[in-house]
């Protein structure tokens, strides 16, 4: 016998022992159980449409020149502290 003729009698073996731990331990009479799992959502009742309806558009906010200038202001100052304590 050759090795390649010896090791598929080992195979063959393994597989037999394997199948017959499988019926003993009853893996093969039952079928893989499935996790748990999160129910679904209930689909929401659909409603009548409403007679054309638009949603009220939101209008862009503006910013004043002053309130641009403070902001401006107000970020120089903290690049300016961050600048002097990178320095130290």
């Amino acid at each position: 016998m050759g090795v390649i003729e010896i090791l598929a009698t080992i195979d063959d073996e393994i597989a037999q022992l394997q199948r017959a731990r499988a019926v003993l331990a009853g893996n093969a009479a039952q079928p893989a159980q499935r996790k748990p799992v999160r129910p679904k959502k209930a689909a929401p009742a659909k409603k009548a449409p409403v007679a054309a309806a638009k949603p009220a558009k939101k209008h862009k906010r503006k910013l004043s020149a002053k309130g641009r200038k403070r902001i401006a202001e107000a970020q120089k100052k903290r690049w300016a502290t961050k600048t002097t304590a990178a320095a130290k």
